[in-house]
């Protein structure tokens, strides 16, 4: 298996620039809020993501909605938007951001599996960067662990 470079370009992650499969990746919270970020571009183009995201919170006592869950969601032929929960909270606690590395970890395992199977081109903002705290210095890596290592065509998109 030959590992596949990070691409990055300049542009909006929910116009993904490739044909075939693709999958929209982004990180969401374990309070079941949606509403600022990047979410707000996922749910101006589609609202299946939302809806889907706030059903699986709503019944997470018998689902698995918790850290390091992913939910693929389909929007249209070939495409997928992924809501992984990777981030504690939406305030920084006790000096530390909302961002979960661990779950983001998780949550990359899972894309890549989810994107192997579909043969899938997989395409983020850089996630876990924003209102999360995150580092990219943290989590480029995870990526290219889990994804770039499979051969897996990554696309992360910096707006202009």
């Amino acid at each position: 298996m030959t590992m596949a470079e990070i691409v990055y370009e300049t542009g909006d992650a929910t116009a993904p620039s490739t044909t075939g499969p693709a999958v929209v990746a982004h990180i969401c919270n374990d309070l079941g809020r949606w509403g600022k970020g990047f979410v707000v571009a996922v749910s101006a183009r589609w609202p299946q993501p939302e809806r889907a995201y706030r059903d699986w919170h709503r019944q997470r006592d018998a689902n698995d909605f918790a850290l390091g869950a992913v939910q693929f969601v389909p929007v249209a032929p070939d495409l997928h938007v992924a809501n992984m929960i990777g981030q504690r909270g939406i305030r920084p606690s006790a000096g530390n951001p909302p961002i979960r590395y661990d779950a983001v970890d998780q949550n990359l395992s899972k894309l890549a599996d989810f994107a192997s199977l579909s043969n899938a081109s997989v395409h983020m903002p850089r996630i876990g960067c924003g209102l999360a705290g995150g580092t990219w210095d943290r989590i480029e890596p995870l990526i290219t662990d889990h994804l770039s290592s499979r051969g897996i065509t990554v696309v992360v998109y910096d707006l202009e």
